[in-house]
């Protein structure tokens, strides 16, 4: 097929599907196929590509014995004959619930239809004999079937549970049918389907509804799709059912890996179609890294080889399709105000349960702390201190140094004494331009006589200083260096290797990206963790430019230096790091969701402690120009000091970059693949 445009969802691995449930009229065939008709056509003009009804939708799912009455079988097979024929002109896949009499037996089907042809169809596996249901009085169930083949609307088609229906022209979608009962036994059909290669599973439902169910089959549709790294589109019997013993309420579910995507709305008496656009490359790239997956696989191997695979062609949009799907624009920070306390309070707790352990396994009862003022130094400060509170030692132990050099600004000096008053650390301060200034003497470098040639070697002797004196600190009192960078600099290599700021004994921030820190310290804020005059202090913190501090200017009131002006915004870097180390998404793609993050301001939802006038937008040019910085400080050039980080833990699923743990990469491979990949299929506006 031609290429698609870069704006539209299905060139980035996306696929729009919906739920439908109409309305119904028990065994009235005529009028049910063309309620399901009218909803396709909406499906169909939305670019939706699959579009599921509930089950035995074209007679009802409440006609009980008047399933075996011919009337009835002419009428339904007359209303599949109008759906094939119809599906000719509506460009989305229909699956159909419908009884089918073949081989002598009545078996309850889900039929798969797409562009006048029958693809094929599942009859149900587990037939419900208790309680409300009595199936098996009127139908036969999958494993009674004697051929793998029947003959529907004229066509002879696949015919069985074990049918995987796989899109040539839509890497990664593959969709299995079941039938309502099916996917609540121990073993359904569809986890072998999923095994097998299934990404979007699908159940076709009728369902009656009793107090709590709607919870529990919420609850189980999203831990299905969790446990099977799958998509989960569930459609349940609405309005028009009979209730002469049961109610039924129209849950319509769409799933996906754990998370809910949508819901329709329950006990609606009127027509409703559910979409979501589903993200198949998350759903292969946790596939493809979940190694026990693929284990399981092997142990079910003699049954998976003997699923079928039926080849379709999707009915995709040639025009761009909108991605409706919310991309959170900080995936380290959740936007919702409970769900972000809650993780703050989770990465508060795994910090200071690492370097408690590691000083109780040291025998140390001593820190040793760099503070500058700045965001990183400000949260490691933090849990050194809430590590003395669950030791029980005073927080004095805290050995914290300011250390001012030839570009330390005056806000940042003041709020590093501040901070480490209110906070009731040990507080120290060393100057260390004359050490600084001795080096560069050593070195010939015309700084030392004053010349402002402010190079990296200028730079980096300062950082080397300030790490070095916190060494044999650390000898000198018999502690522990606490290590301050987080995982967004050691991501872009914005560290100084060795005796610099990427060495530590220990560091507590080494998985926490940027965006997370600065939520962190503000949640400290807003919880009031350490009464008001630190509160005030971190506030001042949190407003400050992040800066190394390292070239002086004549304004030394502020920090001159922005990191962010040579490095990239963080909150974007952030988003770039996330995807590339989470799901190792080519570089197109991740520009395509960085634009739909970030190119509007009114879209999607912000966290709530950002400001208005901090809510920033980036268009797609200065994405690709930042992604382009990224790839080749990430890939190329900066791996070398990952080889070699000191211990730290792990803090999020988001990923890590220690060696020991998330990230093993050669630190002499190039970036040619990633930025070639750039720039061919990214456009330039």
């Amino acid at each position: 097929m031609p290429a698609l445009p870069f704006d539209s969802l299905y060139r980035h691995g996306f696929a729009r599907v919906a739920v439908a449930v109409p309305r119904v009229r028990v065994v009235d065939p005529a009028f049910n196929v063309e309620q399901t008709l009218e909803l396709a056509r909406r499906a169909a003009a939305d670019g939706v590509v699959l579009t599921v009804f509930p089950e035995l939708g074209l007679s009802s799912y409440t006609a009980d014995d008047l399933f075996h009455q011919d009337a009835l079988d002419d009428a339904v097979a007359a209303a599949i004959e109008r759906v094939v024929a119809a599906s000719a002109d509506i460009d989305t896949v229909l699956v159909v619930g419908a009884p089918v009499r073949t081989q002598g037996r009545l078996f309850n089907c889900a039929i798969a239809v797409c562009r006048g042809t029958v693809l094929g169809a599942a009859p149900k596996s587990y037939l419900p004999n208790y309680r409300e249901f009595y199936e098996k009085r009127q139908f036969a169930a999958a494993r009674e079937t004697l051929d793998d083949h029947i003959t529907i609307a004229g066509q002879r088609v696949p015919f069985g549970s074990d049918l995987l229906f796989t899109a040539t022209n839509l890497d990664g979608f593959v969709f299995h049918l079941e039938i309502c009962e099916d996917g609540w036994v121990p073993l359904p059909p569809s986890g072998y389907a999923a095994l097998a290669g299934a990404t979007v599973l699908v159940n076709l439902s009728a369902s009656n509804i009793v107090i709590g169910k709607a919870d529990y089959r919420r609850a189980l549709c999203t831990s299905h799709s969790a446990r099977y790294l799958a998509a989960y589109l569930y459609s349940a019997a609405g309005h028009g059912e009979s209730t002469t013993d049961m109610a039924w309420d129209g849950q319509a579910l769409v799933c996906e890996n754990g998370d809910l995507l949508a819901e329709g709305a329950r006990f609606c008496d009127q027509p409703q179609l559910i979409t979501a656009d589903l993200d198949l490359q998350r759903l292969a790239a946790d596939r493809i890294r979940t190694t026990s997956f693929a284990d399981n696989v092997h142990d079910h191997r003699d049954r998976l080889v003997r699923l079928r695979r039926i080849e379709l062609t999707l009915p995709i949009p040639a025009s761009a399709v909108a991605l409706r799907r919310e991309i959170q624009r900080f995936p380290y920070v959740p936007s919702d105000p409970a769900a972000r306390n809650e993780r703050c309070a989770e990465v508060h707790h795994i910090q200071v349960e690492g370097l408690s352990t590691r000083l109780r396994a040291t025998g140390s009862q001593r820190v040793v702390i760099g503070v500058s003022g700045g965001l990183d130094s400000t949260q490691a400060l933090i849990v050194a201190a809430k590590t003395m509170d669950r030791l029980g030692l005073p927080r004095t132990n805290v050995l914290a140094y300011t250390m001012p050099g030839f570009a330390t600004s005056t806000r940042t000096r003041t709020d590093a004494h501040a901070l480490m008053d209110a906070l009731g650390v040990t507080a120290h301060e060393i100057d260390i331009r004359p050490s600084a200034t001795q080096m560069l003497r050593d070195l010939n470098h015309p700084a030392a006589d004053d010349v402002p040639q402010y190079d990296i070697t200028f730079e980096n002797v300062q950082a080397g200083e300030r790490t070095s004196h916190l060494f044999r600190l650390a000898n000198q009192h018999h502690g522990l260096v606490v290590g301050t960078g987080d995982l967004s600099e050691l991501a872009l290599g914005w560290c100084t290797f060795g005796v610099g700021d990427h060495m530590a004994h220990y560091s507590v921030n080494a998985s926490v990206p940027k965006t997370l820190i600065k939520y962190l310290i503000a949640w400290a804020v807003d919880t009031d963790q350490f009464g008001p005059e630190a509160g005030r202090v971190l506030s001042s913190i949190l407003q400050t430019e992040i800066s190394p501090e390292l070239v002086p200017s004549h304004d030394s009131t502020a920090p001159s230096q922005s990191s962010e002006a040579t490095v990239g915004p963080y909150e974007l870097q952030d988003f770039h790091l996330y995807y590339l180390l989470r799901f190792g998404y080519r570089p197109s793609r991740v520009a395509y969701l960085a634009r739909h993050a970030w190119s509007e301001r009114d879209r999607g939802s912000w966290p709530d402690l950002i400001p208005a006038d901090q809510r920033n937008t980036y268009d797609l040019p200065t994405i690709k120009h930042w992604l382009a910085e990224f790839l080749r400080r990430f890939v190329q050039t900066s791996q070398f000091k990952r080889s070699t980080l000191p211990n730290a833990p792990k803090v999020g699923s988001g990923g890590s970059l220690s060696p020991r743990g998330d990230w093993r990469a050669p630190s002499d491979a190039s970036a040619a693949a990633w930025l070639d990949e750039l720039a061919r299929n990214v456009p330039e506006n």
